[in-house]
């Protein structure tokens, strides 16, 4: 009987996660090296970059740092195209800054479509065009449960951002599905990490988080990342053009 964890297992694959030095990005790539996957990992900070890779050495697995900034297009472009071959890449990168609509300032907005989307499509733009060379590969684009809803949470520019990772992510499925490449995307509720840990302090916008939640606790960075590894496998092999919503049924309202 086959082992029902073979189609699950991505021995022999390169994989590049951005934004892998600290949180939902670094528990990707333990994950992704877990199940075989070679790393390239990708922030601005080459110290975190190093820690990741040796927790991976220290398992056995192998992963290289890749350090630039996703903003700077030509930096991120060269190093992505510079690379032998790429079998997945997870758009990991990016941030919010949250301000009421009234009083969204122009670098708010001009900071998050920088990161959120221009550097997701770079960097997507520069992995399919690897792929596409070599006839397969699948790209994730990390998206938001608020890629699919809106919210009153003083979010309306990252909500924005996340609409455009989905639509995009859409629209790369059904062009790139005939060169033999996978789009698809990962949205999470919240999750604690550093970024979202100002949240959590706060015990009414905490209560506005869990009340909102089904299953009444936030998502874990591991979840996320198992999450991916399920979407780069074989097992997904039919899964284009899709939201692997891990919300714990925050939109099943």
């Amino acid at each position: 009987m086959p082992d029902a964890a073979t189609p699950f297992r991505l021995n022999g694959k390169i994989a590049l996660v951005t934004g892998a030095g600290r949180g939902i990005g670094r528990s990707i790539a333990l994950a992704l090296a877990a199940a075989g996957a070679e790393l390239w990992l990708n922030s601005r900070t080459p110290a975190e970059l190093d820690a990741v890779a040796a927790e991976i050495a220290a398992e056995g697995g192998r992963a290289r740092p890749l350090a630039f900034d996703v903003t700077d297009i030509g930096a991120a472009r060269a190093a992505i195209s510079g690379l032998e071959r790429l079998d997945i890449l997870v758009n990991n990168a990016g941030l919010n800054r949250p301000q009421p609509f009234l009083e969204v300032e122009e670098a708010t907005l001009n900071l998050l479509i920088d990161v959120n989307i221009r550097a997701v499509f770079v960097a997507a733009q520069a992995a399919a065009r690897l792929m596409a060379a070599a006839g397969s590969g699948v790209i994730i684009n990390m998206s938001s449960q608020m890629g699919h809803v809106g919210s009153e949470l003083n979010r309306t520019a990252y909500v924005m951002t996340k609409h455009a990772v989905e639509g995009l992510t859409k629209a790369m499925a059904v062009e790139l599905a005939p060169k033999g490449i996978r789009a698809v995307t990962i949205a999470p509720t919240f999750v604690e990490t550093p970024m979202t840990r100002p949240f959590f302090e706060n015990p009414q916008t905490r209560k506005w988080i869990l009340d909102r939640i089904p299953a009444g606790r936030p998502a874990t960075v591991d979840e996320v990342a198992q999450s991916v590894v399920f979407l780069a496998s074989p097992a997904a092999a039919m899964v284009t053009g899709s939201s692997l919503l891990v919300d714990g049924g925050w939109t099943a309202w």
